[in-house]
């Protein structure tokens, strides 16, 4: 297939070859530091950073060397300066680093000892501390402020330590990852949605949307003149957030169904937490009926869910804040109602498809790169189809733009107009043939014809007439519930989610700021896990200091993706609300289409092994703070 007279782009997808080369191996952000290395994989070139460190901490420690003394490791015979020998990935940099935490970052083996605080571990020579364990208690009357503070430094010189600054980058945002195991192998069918998924677009759109909708609340719902002088923000929403429509608010909420406080705006402006508490019956939790149904739409509550929503959420709370601003009376139901109504007719009148129609090169990102995916499934004998609810003459400009004017021999079965999520339950709409001119033409459709484009219909008729079934079936959409959720849970295909907003998550989350941050967090709050027994006075105000540093560093990591909402993927600890669906209704997930290029046609993908609470004994605060004993265990044995 050739765009323009030219042969489509043949990336390196794997083994050999040139061009791209195959992701770096990928750290997930919930994976335990200390796991990670101890199950570094053997034989890999270029072991983390991490795991060196581990190595070298441990081998300086066993050679009664200072931290700073001494060689840890040696270096690699021809590799870059950083890497490691790819045994020190193997066997041996396990044993250490199962050495080093078994013995709570000491070198060798422990001795017996009596003290029931550290069982198995031995005194400390002079100077020296386990960082693992608590220090002794102080006796009776000493000052243990003192002790709280020691074991605070003894912790913040352990993260110091265990995070040199080139254990930043892990993350490659150019990577695709697995909710679920999947072999391309095994895929013979790939389905795709259009809009920010086949064409991804420039953020320059959400302006224009906005603006075109502000406009039709004043010239045609009679809207106050005022409200012209807003002009969309792109650094005030993120995707995924809910709108309480009788109380005018917008607020994330988490995997768990309670609204992450300081995330709640009416209008422009922050609600207190007091008042949102206030506001839902003395709790932070949304009950579950309210929150939405299965399509993110509940009695009173919507999920803003793909990123068409973004200007959307700006105008409603631009249109709220005038409204609060001038002390005028609205009806939330109807103020909802009515800028709803102007964003679908932005869609409807055609101005977004007019406005990409007319500057493709301005709107329309990552084309060629649309054109070597589809290109190189088609090579590789993959059948193709499309189901978008975009109209033919939008789409076919759209495709001529990125693959050329014979994109349609690249698609074995085109659908527009589909009406989604509709397309996937409702039986009764049949298929309708259109031409060349986008007429409509009265026949009754027996097959789905190569090259032919089709309108409606519904996925019943789709799945008989093609016999597309199953797990050989892999759809790419942008929206967790209109494109992939009945597809995975009533009909068994496989799923990928494009998620535009990961890349920029991936650099956030790559930075030095942003991961020093967050390790000192979990082991912050692991410090104040285990030293929440001292319940004197002064230890109590220890603790409270602890407990205000905690929160600032959670504002901190919030304000670095964005300063209203934070990540679209976590509320503090716990995933969003947003991240659960995605979890659950996607078996990859990816920045763009384009990630694709980065693998081979058969490759499998693994998804890691994120431990439960009670299966991670080796989290980061707890290797820090002696948190796999139970505090309370001296104090309960007397009722076991």
């Amino acid at each position: 297939m050739t765009k323009g007279g030219r042969r489509a782009p043949e990336p390196s997808w794997g083994q050999g070859g040139g061009g791209r080369s195959p992701p770096r191996p990928v750290l997930g952000t919930s994976h335990p530091w200390a796991e990670w290395c101890v199950h570094w994989p053997d034989g890999l070139r270029a072991p983390p950073p991490l795991a060196g460190r581990l190595e070298k901490h441990a081998a300086t420690v066993a050679g009664g060397q200072s931290e700073g003394g001494g060689q840890a490791g040696q270096r690699t015979g021809g590799g870059r300066p950083g890497q490691r020998a790819g045994g020190m990935a193997g066997a041996g940099l396990r044993a250490a680093a199962r050495r080093w935490l078994l013995c709570g970052g000491q070198g060798g083996p422990r001795a017996a000892s009596s003290s029931p605080s550290c069982p198995g571990c031995g005194p400390p020579g002079p100077g020296a501390h386990c960082p693992s364990t608590p220090r002794s208690a102080p006796a009776d009357g000493a000052d243990l402020s003192a002790h709280l503070w020691a074991r605070y430094q003894d912790m913040r010189r352990l993260v110091h330590d265990l995070l040199p600054p080139e254990v930043c980058s892990l993350l490659n945002p150019a990577a695709i990852y697995a909710n679920n195991e999947i072999s391309l192998s095994d895929v013979e069918v790939y389905g795709f949605d259009y809009d920010y998924t086949l064409a991804q677009y420039a953020d320059a759109l959400h302006p224009e949307i906005f603006s075109a909708a502000r406009d039709i609340l004043i010239e045609h719902y009679k809207y106050p003149e005022g409200i012209r002088k807003y002009d969309y923000d792109p650094s005030f929403a993120i995707r995924g957030l809910h709108y309480d429509i009788q109380k005018s608010l917008l607020m994330k909420i988490d995997a768990f169904h309670y609204v992450q406080l300081g995330t709640a705006y009416r209008g422009l402006q922050p609600v207190p937490d007091d008042e949102v508490v206030d506001l839902y019956g003395g709790t932070q939790h949304i009950p579950l009926y309210q929150m939405s149904g299965f399509y993110g739409k509940g009695p009173s509550i919507k999920q803003f869910m793909d990123i068409f929503s973004l200007p959307e959420m700006a105008l409603l709370s631009c249109v709220v804040d005038y409204f609060l601003g001038h002390g005028l009376e609205f009806d939330q139901v109807h103020l909802y109602k009515d800028v709803t109504d102007a964003i679908r007719d932005v869609h409807v009148k055609g101005l977004m498809y007019q406005w990409i129609e007319q500057d493709m090169e301005k709107y329309i990102l990552r084309g060629d790169e649309t054109f070597a995916v589809l290109s190189r499934l088609v090579a590789h004998g993959k059948q193709l189809f499309l189901i978008t609810n975009s109209p033919f003459s939008f789409v076919d400009k759209g495709m001529r733009h990125m693959v050329g004017p014979d994109w349609r021999q690249l698609f074995d079965v085109v659908i527009v107009q589909a009406d989604k999520p509709n397309f996937f339950t409702d039986r009764r709409k049949p298929f309708r043939k259109l031409d060349e001119k986008g007429s409509l033409h009265w026949d009754r459709i027996t097959r789905l014809e190569k090259g032919k484009i089709y309108r409606q219909g519904n996925l019943f008729d789709f799945l008989r007439l093609t016999e597309w079934r199953g797990p050989r079936v892999l759809y790419f959409g942008d929206h967790l519930y209109s494109d992939l959720a009945d597809l995975m849970l009533r009909h068994g295909w496989r799923t990928g989610a494009i998620i535009p907003e990961l890349e920029r998550e991936i650099r956030i989350i790559n930075t030095e700021q942003y991961m020093h941050s967050l390790t000192w967090q979990q082991a912050l709050t692991g410090l104040l896990e285990r030293m929440q027994t001292y319940q004197d006075a002064e230890s109590r105000q220890v603790l409270a200091t602890w407990m205000k540093e905690r929160q600032e560093l959670r504002c901190i990591t919030k304000a670095l993706f964005n300063a209203q909402f934070g990540s679209i993927f976590r509320t503090f600890h716990n995933p969003t609300y947003f991240s659960r669906r995605l979890v659950r209704f996607s078996d990859l997930y990816m920045a763009s289409l384009s990630c694709l290029l980065n693998y081979s046609v058969d490759f499998t993908f693994y998804p890691r092994r994120t431990p439960l609470q009670h299966e991670a004994p080796l989290w980061m605060d707890q290797l820090c703070t002696g948190c796999m004993k139970t505090p309370f265990l001296g104090d309960m044995a007397h009722i076991r």
